[in-house]
């Protein structure tokens, strides 16, 4: 591997270096440069030490604050695919789709390699002090940029890149990022627990009413919800509660004129009157979005756990903040309040710029705001923060949102969004439960966005105006009492859909699974055709890595309501209208038929707690009663649905068995015998 770097400094010098090929090592005129690789855990892991004499009493011309230091790998093999997961703005990452080193994207924080035996997975790394992204390279370099946001340093030593190679793109990112874990003493997702609230279907008020948010909507909205039994079980307020100026915090308490009571006599009401059992309130890491107000009582009260910038913002502080998020979140704990969402996570080079280095300021932000939200059982939502010194910074908290906002009024929104939840996933669901962020039940593509957040693996919140819920969009997602029907990670593209752009052509193919039964898994295939043509696409129950190409599997067409029986490693071949789209379940086959569980539920199988098959017949416990089918290729001589006999009201469609059974909270035991 040869390596050769450019050196920018405070005054505009620009320096460029070659190590040698041999030692990794460069030593000339006062400047030292190495970058070496080493492997652990299945990853190579690069490193990179820089120095730069400087005279004691004259005039130094040190690293500037931005992109100080480029780094230049050559000697790689070329992949024959490249996914580049970049910052398109401070807060998100999207994909790209390109060919070469060449066409990285600026700011790529994770890129995905396909070769021609093998994939890879390569992230710039996240230091004490120093970023490091991908950005252009050439034809035969990788290369990675610097950045620190605080000038001066004459001395880099940190680290530089992980990579890991797999069979497969899944095995390659779970080898970096449990490599990442581990080197940054955070929890994987599996070891981070999901707080209760967000296993149940949840109200956001932002696209409800954006800022002009009070007590009387929120109760309007509470009261509707009841009416219409619409299973929601915790309300967030968003941005527009605070006692601000401009936007700048002033006070803890709520503004008095949209909120003269608080929220204690609000949220007590509601939750005396209905089945909505937690509240939650946004604010942005710094407070509000500027930070806190000097002069404020808030700045007075709080001051000795603030930190004042050069350029005068006044934010929670990076060493001591911890007590200015316990004050609040105490504060907030005695108004009824159980959970907090947190925006802005990714403004931490903007708020430290020229204060403190970017790598050491974001740790001590998410640090200090999980050690408030532990007031709060570490009910956090993670939002507005996917810049990869945010993702690796936060200990333990659960959920963090997975792409920028639903827009309900943008033409041709869905597709953007999906695109980016979906290719966000492949590597952000490895740490945390995903949010797909709320939707409309009264959109043009509510139908879309149903499908997606009931499969999605994370939570789900609708944020419709008042008077603008429809209650049927949401029962295939929930039970009715509003506990979610949740998939155990996130939804992610099939393989052969990783490194082609979905909106260019074909279909976007996407994948989970979920328990079925005492201990085997269940899957589903989401296919969306994201093109204006009509288009074909095929997949295999293999596709989904949990299931097996040596096994047999029932699969149901959700929406065409029909059943088929495929090897793991057989094709499914099928076509999509414009803008369609589709859902899959596949279910392992068993001798007296496999349980679909609930089918009016899109991950209804998951409803199936256990199952038991003895002598031609199987017993299947699911959590609550309503319409359930199953499949099979011999018809059933007997059915029992709590012992009752109903085996005149089995309907048959092909290989398809139903029963029209009403809606319950209590458990049905179903009997089948062959």
């Amino acid at each position: 591997m040869s390596v050769r770097c450019e050196i920018n400094c405070q005054k505009g010098k620009r320096i460029e270096v070659e190590l040698s090929a041999d030692t990794g090592l460069y030593e000339k005129e006062g400047i030292q440069v190495e970058v070496k690789e080493k492997k652990a855990d299945g990853c190579r892991c690069g490193e990179i030490r820089l120095d730069m004499k400087n005279e004691s009493c004259r005039e130094n011309d040190n690293l500037r604050a931005e992109r100080p230091v480029r780094v230049y790998l050559s000697g790689e093999e070329r992949p024959e695919r490249i996914t580049a997961m970049y910052l398109y703005n401070e807060w998100w990452t999207r994909p790209a789709f390109v060919r070469g080193f060449e066409e990285i994207p600026d700011r790529t924080q994770a890129a995905f390699f396909q070769y021609r035996d093998r994939f890879g997975c390569l992230v710039p790394m996240v230091g004490r002090e120093f970023k490091t992204w991908l950005t252009k390279g050439t034809e035969t370099e990788i290369c990675l940029e610097m950045t620190c946001g605080l000038g001066g340093r004459r001395s880099v030593e940190e680290p530089l890149y992980v990579m890991a190679e797999g069979g497969t793109v899944e095995e390659a990112v779970h080898k970096v990022f449990s490599w990442l874990a581990r080197y940054r003493g955070i929890r994987m997702r599996g070891e981070r627990r999901v707080p209760e609230m967000f296993r149940y279907l949840g109200w956001c008020s932002w696209d409800a009413f954006y800022l002009e948010v009070s007590e009387e909507k929120i109760r309007e909205k509470a009261e509707e919800l009841r009416a219409k039994k619409v299973p929601v079980r915790w309300m967030l307020i968003d941005d527009g509660w605070m006692t601000a100026k401009g936007e700048l915090l002033a006070d803890y308490k709520p503004d008095q004129e949209k909120f003269p009571q608080g929220f204690k006599e609000m949220t007590e009401d509601i939750r005396a009157l209905g089945d909505i059992r937690w509240f939650g309130v946004w604010h942005a890491l710094g407070g509000y979005w500027g930070g806190i107000l000097p002069g404020s009582v808030l700045d007075f009260r709080e001051r000795p756990y603030l930190y004042e910038t050069v350029n005068q913002k006044l934010v929670p502080s990076p060493f001591l903040g911890e007590r200015f998020y316990r004050d609040w979140y105490r504060e907030l704990c005695r108004e009824g309040i159980d959970f907090v969402k947190v925006d802005g996570q990714s403004a931490v080079p903007y708020y430290f710029e020229n204060s403190l280095p970017v790598c050491e300021a974001a740790r001590g932000m998410n640090e200090a705001l999980e050690g408030g939200g532990a007031l709060m059982d570490g009910a956090v939502i993670n939002c507005m923060g996917m810049a990869m010194e945010n993702i690796l910074s936060r200990p333990c908290s659960a959920i963090a949102r997975n792409s920028d906002d639903f827009i309900p009024g943008k033409e041709d929104g869905f597709a953007e969004h999906l695109l980016q939840n979906a290719y966000n996933a492949l590597y952000h669901n490895e740490i945390y439960c995903c949010d797909w962020d709320m939707f409309w039940t009264m959109h043009k593509d509510s139908a879309k966005h149903g499908l997606l957040r009931a499969v999605s693996g994370g939570p789900v919140y609708i944020s419709d105006r008042v008077g603008a819920t429809d209650p049927e969009v949401l029962k295939p997602l929930a039970y009715t009492d509003g506990r979610l029907l949740m998939m155990e990670r996130s939804l992610k593209p099939a393989w052969d859909c990783v490194f082609s752009d979905p909106m260019a052509g074909g279909v976007l193919k996407l994948h989970n699974a979920a328990p079925w039964g005492t201990d085997e898994k269940a899957g589903g295939m989401a296919v969306y055709n994201l093109t204006e043509q009509r288009q074909a696409f095929s997949f295999k129950p293999r596709d989904i890595p949990e299931l097996e190409a040596e096994k047999t599997y029932w699969v149901f067409d959700y929406f065409g309501k029909k059943a088929f029986l495929m090897g793991g490693n057989d094709s499914y071949e099928g076509e999509l209208e414009a803008g369609d789209f589709a859902w899959f379940v596949a279910l392992p086959e068993k001798t007296a038929g496999s349980c679909l569980g609930l089918t009016d539920k899109y991950a209804g199988f998951a409803a199936v707690e256990s199952i038991c098959e003895d002598n031609g017949a199987q017993t299947v416990v699911i959590r609550e009663t309503g319409p359930v089918g199953w499949m099979s290729k011999k018809p059933p001589r007997k059915v029992e649905v709590n012992s009752a006999d109903v085996t005149d009201q089995v309907r048959r469609e092909g290989w398809l068995y139903t029963i029209e059974l009403p809606e319950g909270s209590f458990r049905l035991v179903l009997t089948i015998v062959i």
